[in-house]
């Protein structure tokens, strides 16, 4: 997985945060901060690229994004439902109009049968719509697990945004 591969998707990302006039938030967990790298990467992403959030604990999760107790509790820390409030959190908590969080299991521990290593939880949000969720289970090592997240969670933007 290159950053040329990434390049591309983020520019297509930016040419159309820019046309509706508007910038993106990231929150991130298992991802470590990858998809603000990538995004950062393309010159001119200080027009479209608000902040990001790397909220690896649960109480940066709840302290950075809004994300409540009950639902950490209840869903865990890698969760759709935790990876939702965090997309809305990330935008309740920036000057962005659209946001993308990832909480996910990228090993190569800390998998369960429930939750193996490679499950992965998205959400994106835009203003005054509903948050989408969603789940996969990404095959390979920590890098590759990390890499396939980035991935989906700026293709996943692109569907957001382009609707």
């Amino acid at each position: 997985m290159t950053h040329h591969e990434y390049s591309e998707m983020v520019e297509r990302l930016a040419g159309l945060l820019l046309a509706r006039e508007i910038m993106v938030t990231v929150a991130e967990s298992c991802t470590g901060g990858g998809i603000a790298q990538a995004m950062t990467n393309t010159p001119g992403s200080s027009q479209w690229f608000e902040r990001g959030f790397v909220s690896y604990s649960d109480d940066s999760k709840k302290e950075l994004l809004s994300v409540s107790e009950d639902t950490l509790v209840t869903f865990g820390a890698v969760s759709e439902q935790t990876a939702g409030e965090m997309a809305a959190g990330a935008l309740d908590n920036s000057h962005a109009q659209v946001s993308v969080a990832v909480t996910g299991i990228a090993g190569p521990d800390g998998g369960t049968n429930e939750k193996p290593v490679g499950l992965v939880c998205f959400g994106w949000s835009i203003k005054n719509e509903p948050t989408k969720t969603a789940r996969m289970v990404f095959q390979g090592n920590r890098y590759t697990i990390q890499q396939q997240s980035i991935r989906m969670a700026i293709q996943g933007l692109l569907g957001l945004v382009e609707s």
